[in-house]
C-alpha cells in the first residue's frame, strides 16, 4: 500500500504513464509507429536502393539512396544524371521492386535503358504534358504503395500549365517555384509513408551579376533543396579514349547534402558509352587509393599476384574474373568501416543554391 502511494506521489511516474497512454492512443488512431523514441533500433535503420556504384553507395554512408526520402541529382548537361538514376532503377528491379519514370523531357531512350540492365517491360513510364500533370501522376503512383522508386526527369522540364497556355515572351515569375513548393508539401508525407525513393533530376543555371562565389544555381526554386534528404552534384571531369575515339567519361559525384549520414564525400568513376558505370574500373581505383592493390609504375599487384600492366588491361581482366572482383569489393567495404574518412572531401561544395527561379 505504501509502495503504491509512493508511486502515485512521484510526478515522474505519472508523466510516463500519461505519455504511454497518449502513445497508445496515437498508435490506435494513426497506426503503429506514429510516434517513436529515437533510441529504437528500427528508427536508425534506413532502407536503401543501391546506386549501382560501389563508391557512391559507400559515400552515402547507408549503402545507397534512402527509401521514403526525396533525393535530388543535379549537374551540367551530359554529366551522367539520367545514367545514374537508370542504374538506381535497375538495382531496384533486381531486388524485385517496381519503378516509375516520369519523363517530362520526353527524351527516354529505351535501348540505352536496356543496356544498363533495366527490364523495360516492367518499367512504368509517363510523358506528361505539363508540370502539374507530371507531379499529380507521381503522387498517385507513390500513394498506391506499389512503387519502390520514382524518377522525375527533370525539374527544369516541369512547365506550369499557365506558362504553356500563355504567349511566348510572357513573364511568369516564380510559377515553377510555387508549383514545386506546393507539390513537395503534398509528396513528402506520402513518400515517407510508402517507403518509395523519389529522385528528382535537376539542371544548372547561371545567376546574373554574381561577384563572389559560384554563379551556378539549380532550377525550380528553394523547396526541393530543403525537402531533399540527399543532394548529389555530378560532373564530367574528363574523357576516356581508345586511341582517338571517345568511349566514355570520367565522372565525379559529390554528396552535397546528406540527412542520413555525414555529407561532403566525393567519389569518381567511369561511365562507359553503351555500358554505364564501370564496376571493374571503380573497384580497381578504390582498391589502389586504399592501398589494397599496389601500383608500381604501370604494374598492378594484389598480395603476391601480379594483376597486369596498365589500368585498362587490369580493368578488362577484372570484368572476366568475378571472384577476384568480389574479394576486392569486400576488402574495400571493410576498409571503409574501419576508416569513415576514407572518402571524405574537405573542400566546401561548389554550388551556392539560393533557389532563385529562372
Amino acid at each position: 500500500m505504501a509502495k503504491q502511494q509512493a508511486e502515485a506521489a512521484n510526478p515522474a511516474n505519472e508523466k510516463l504513464k500519461a505519455l504511454q497512454t497518449t502513445l497508445e492512443k496515437l498508435d490506435k488512431a494513426y497506426g503503429k509507429g506514429t510516434v517513436m523514441r529515437l533510441s529504437d533500433a528500427k528508427v536508425m535503420d534506413v532502407p536503401v536502393i543501391s546506386t549501382g556504384s560501389l563508391g557512391l553507395d559507400l559515400a552515402l554512408g547507408v549503402g545507397g539512396v534512402p527509401r521514403g526520402r526525396v533525393v535530388e541529382i543535379y549537374g551540367p548537361e551530359s554529366s551522367g544524371k539520367t545514367t545514374l538514376t537508370m542504374h538506381c532503377i535497375a538495382e531496384a528491379q533486381k531486388s524485385g521492386g517496381l519503378a516509375a519514370f516520369i519523363d517530362a523531357e520526353h527524351a527516354f531512350d529505351k535501348g540505352y535503358a536496356e543496356k544498363l540492365g533495366i527490364d523495360t517491360s516492367q518499367l512504368l513510364i509517363a510523358q506528361p504534358d505539363n508540370g502539374e500533370q507530371a507531379l499529380e501522376i507521381a503522387e498517385q503512383l507513390i500513394s498506391s504503395g506499389a512503387i519502390d522508386i520514382c524518377v522525375i526527369d527533370s525539374v527544369a522540364a516541369l512547365v506550369p500549365k499557365a506558362e504553356l497556355e500563355g504567349d511566348m515572351g510572357d513573364s511568369k515569375m516564380g510559377l515553377q517555384a510555387r508549383l514545386m513548393s506546393q507539390a513537395l508539401r503534398k509528396l513528402t508525407g506520402v513518400i515517407n509513408k510508402t517507403g518509395c525513393c523519389c529522385i528528382f533530376i535537376n539542371q544548372l543555371r547561371d545567376k546574373i551579376g554574381v561577384m563572389f562565389g559560384s554563379p551556378e544555381t539549380t532550377t525550380g526554386g528553394n523547396a526541393l533543396k530543403f525537402y531533399s534528404s540527399v543532394r548529389l552534384d555530378i560532373r564530367r571531369i574528363g574523357q576516356i579514349k581508345d586511341a582517338d575515339n571517345v568511349i566514355g567519361n570520367r565522372t565525379r559525384v559529390k554528396v552535397v547534402k546528406n540527412k542520413v549520414a555525414p555529407p561532403f564525400k566525393v567519389v569518381e568513376f567511369d561511365i562507359m558509352y553503351g555500358e554505364g558505370i564501370s564496376k571493374a574500373g571503380e573497384v580497381l581505383d578504390l582498391a589502389v587509393d586504399m592501398e589494397i592493390v599496389k601500383k608500381s609504375g604501370s604494374w598492378f599487384s594484389f598480395e603476391t599476384n601480379r594483376l597486369g600492366q596498365g589500368r585498362d588491361a587490369v580493368k578488362d581482366m577484372l570484368k572476366d574474373n568475378h571472384e577476384l572482383l568480389e574479394i576486392l569489393e569486400g576488402r574495400i567495404k571493410d576498409k571503409i568501416k574501419n576508416d569513415e574518412n576514407a572518402l571524405l572531401d574537405t573542400t566546401e561544395p561548389n554550388i551556392e543554391d539560393d533557389g532563385t527561379p529562372e
